[in-house]
């Protein structure tokens, strides 16, 4: 059973649907017991990081974080991703879970465009349970104008003006900046890895 965290800000369509065709059952839910006896959950997210600051006002964070404490593998995707850091310069008065080091910061101005919309390429740092089998340079698909840091949780990056965290992972806790719902087979087959991933 994988547990979709519904806070208002998710894409969670077409994350429910990927996670079937891959043969998950899925529960959507913004309930804190289900999220807190959770066997695995993914946190998604779209838009503003201002939208996270209802985990913390319904208890879901509080609840999140007692999971991943416990070991439980958690995923987050986009804004998922970023609200795994200590919090974003896009909304500074809201924290983050402080999982993995560092702000979310903007895209600098000049030069590309922003937000960063398409295809680009995955470079992986360092092997991990959640990049098992993904050959180097595989594209995924990114939309977003915030962008996580190089640190020591980072497990694949992407360069757009400059090197950014595409991916991370911390234990049983993991991040993707890109939509792996809308990544193709190796969307997929991250997310399969996903499923797959045991408790630590």
């Amino acid at each position: 059973m994988v547990t979709v965290v519904d806070y208002r800000a998710g894409n969670l369509a077409s994350v429910v649907k990927a996670l079937q065709k891959l043969g998950a059952e899925v529960c959507v839910t913004s309930d804190c017991g289900d999220v807190e006896a959770a066997e695995r959950i993914v946190l998604p997210g779209v838009g503003h990081f201002q939208a996270t600051s209802r985990l913390a006002e319904s208890g879901l964070k509080l609840s999140m974080q007692a999971a991943m404490t416990r070991g439980v593998p958690l995923l987050g995707i986009c804004v998922g991703m970023q609200w795994l850091y200590e919090g974003s310069t896009e909304a500074a008065d809201v924290a983050g879970a402080g999982w993995f080091p560092s702000q979310v910061t903007r895209f600098p101005s000049g030069g590309e465009k922003v937000p960063h919309v398409g295809w680009n390429q995955l470079e992986q740092v360092r092997e991990c349970a959640l990049l098992d089998g993904i050959a180097e340079g595989e594209f995924a698909y990114f939309t977003h104008a915030w962008r996580a840091p190089v640190n020591p949780a980072t497990v694949a990056t992407t360069e757009y003006m400059g090197s950014f965290a595409a991916a991370s992972q911390r234990g049983n806790v993991c991040g993707v900046q890109f939509h792996p719902e809308k990544s193709g087979a190796t969307g997929l087959k991250i997310l399969r890895n996903f499923l797959e991933m045991k408790r630590c």
